[in-house]
């Protein structure tokens, strides 16, 4: 993974996260690039738990619009031989359960290695062990995913609460939502429906319209299991909440 000055980066993947003894820095994975999003300092000791607590409470703070966009694989990197991964894992355990289950949840996988600047970045995305975590992460995230997929389908509702075809989910996602109704909370496509899609512009708008009001969405490797079962229902589908 390159950082041209210009580049289609393509969709949103994982957050890669860099600890350091002083600081964190996170970057965005995308498909085609690596992009840096927030540094995050460590103000104080280390020894000072005090000030630990509130770099990591600083740190998942950090994390939250990309959790918020839908993009719940974070992969934690490390120097070798510091406890500084498993010190931020279990803050969240301790802290933030949100995080570690429930509708809520995101994968975390660790990884040693550096990630505080572009060389560093460059040299570790390109590790079989990286694009290795990136796959198992993502898969894990789509699989729950689907669960709460199957959960919609199984639902007793007067309203669909599964939007299927496209003209659907692009009147669901720029139309008006009322409080009482079901609204669009997921939007899930395969890569290769995106790819392949003749109406890229029309479904471009339509995933940034859905980033915009808060619509989740994620582009699902189309090889995988989660990605298999989206081809089964059409490459891509709105998941709806269940106002019960």
């Amino acid at each position: 993974m390159a950082f041209p000055r210009r580049y289609r980066r393509g969709y949103a993947v994982a957050v890669l996260v860099g600890l350091k003894e002083d600081q964190a820095v996170l970057w965005k994975v995308f498909s085609q690039v690596v992009k840096p999003e927030k540094t995050v300092p460590v103000n104080g000791n280390r020894t000072d738990q005090k000030a630990v607590y509130n770099f990591h409470e600083a740190v998942i703070n950090a994390l939250r619009p990309a959790l918020k966009e839908g993009v719940k694989s974070i992969i934690v990197a490390t120097p070798p031989r510091t406890s500084f991964a498993a010190d931020f894992l279990r803050h969240i355990k301790e802290h933030h359960a949100w995080l570690a289950g429930g509708p809520g949840k995101a994968t975390f996988a660790e990884i040693t290695g550096l990630a505080t600047n572009k060389h560093e970045v460059t040299v570790l995305t390109r590790t079989a062990e990286f694009r290795k975590i990136v796959g198992e992460t993502t898969t894990e995230e789509t699989e729950n995913l689907l669960e709460l997929l199957e959960k919609r389908l199984n639902a007793s509702s007067q309203e669909p609460l599964v939007l299927y075809s496209f003209e659907e989910i692009e009147d669901g996602i720029l139309g008006s939502w009322a409080p009482s109704k079901p609204k669009p909370e997921y939007l899930l496509l395969t890569d290769t429906y995106l790819s392949g899609s003749r109406q890229k512009r029309r479904l471009q708008r339509i995933m940034q319209i859905a980033t915009n009001k808060g619509v989740k969405t994620r582009v699902v490797n189309a090889k995988t299991p989660s990605g298999k079962r989206l081809l089964q229902l059409g490459g891509i589908i709105c998941i709806l909440t269940d106002t019960k």
